[in-house]
């Protein structure tokens, strides 16, 4: 489960990454209104992708979690 976390992890800022590069080519004044709208679609996906994979890596992390001894709280 780690290994998969630590893969999620990598993965996403790998995406994020992505996602800088396209915010500064999307910042450049050279860009046609084409241009823009397939960068504008390419970075929806990607933040899409990442909700998805965050999601993910908190599912992993939460079964990590319940691997290991904690403490139960009552009120």
């Amino acid at each position: 489960m780690t290994k998969e976390a630590k893969q999620l992890s990598g993965l996403i800022a790998g995406l994020r990454e992505s996602l800088e590069m396209i915010q500064r080519e999307r910042s450049s004044t050279k860009l046609s209104g084409a241009e823009m709208g397939l960068l504008d679609e390419r970075r929806n996906n990607l933040l899409l992708t990442i909700a998805a994979l965050d999601d993910r890596l908190s599912a992993v992390q939460g079964l990590i979690d319940l691997g290991r001894p904690h403490i139960i709280r009552v009120h």
